[in-house]
């Protein structure tokens, strides 16, 4: 890579440190943090709080009372899309890991929400989803196995309701999808969602540049 000169680092600096201004925006309390320190524990990646922002704000846009949430890990996510849904809202989330559901309850009750606001169904995905009724969520958050990404997709299309959401965390895989260098086929994956998604008619898509990139989508009517 060229040398930056002056004005380019200074740019590039500003944009970095705006990033990082922009995801810590939204301050997080006491349950999240918890929730984040036992994802850590257990050696996994949480949504970035400004990614989490980012879902709070969109279930309140579209004044959420179904959500399907396709990764549960131990909350940090499923909090965020409780607080931006409806207060009779429910959230029903997917994981293949019951264990860090579990860490989840512990998380949604610490953040004051009522036991039958998540409904939480232990179990892959893809096994999982079908049985979801057709168009009956009006949000679709998918942080799953990104090889699984475009079957998400195609699961989501059926779920969401006419001016639905679908939204996929980590596309930007830490920079390599953007990158020219050999890939492995989870990041030629999320690229092929990316062609998928923007070149959709029935889908008007955003790719919002928070915590490791959110594709966002609405389901046109």
């Amino acid at each position: 890579m060229r040398e930056l000169r002056g004005q380019e680092r200074a740019i590039t600096g500003n944009r970095q440190t705006s990033w990082a201004f922009a995801d810590a925006f939204v301050a997080e309390d006491e349950a999240l943090h918890w929730a984040r320190d036992r994802a850590r524990e257990a050696g996994l990646r949480s949504v970035s709080a400004g990614t989490g922002a980012a879902l709070r704000l969109l279930a309140a846009a579209a004044d959420a009372k179904a959500v399907a949430e396709i990764g549960t890990g131990t909350g940090v996510s499923g909090i965020h899309l409780l607080h931006g849904m409806r207060p009779d809202g429910v959230l029903t989330t997917v994981d293949i890991e019951p264990e860090m559901q579990q860490f989840a309850r512990q998380a949604f009750r610490a953040a004051g929400f009522a036991g039958n606001r998540a409904r939480f169904i232990p179990g892959h995905a893809l096994d999982v989803l079908p049985r979801l009724a057709d168009g009956g969520y009006d949000l679709v958050f998918c942080d799953g196995d990104r090889l699984e990404c475009l079957d998400y997709l195609g699961e989501a299309m059926r779920l969401l309701r006419p001016g639905g959401l679908v939204c996929f965390e980590g596309v930007f895989a830490g920079g390599r999808t953007v990158d020219s260098a050999a890939q492995p086929q989870e990041v030629l994956r999320l690229r092929e969602l990316l062609r998928t998604v923007r070149e959709s008619t029935v889908l008007q898509s955003s790719l919002l540049p928070v915590g490791d990139g959110l594709l966002c989508a609405v389901k046109r009517g």
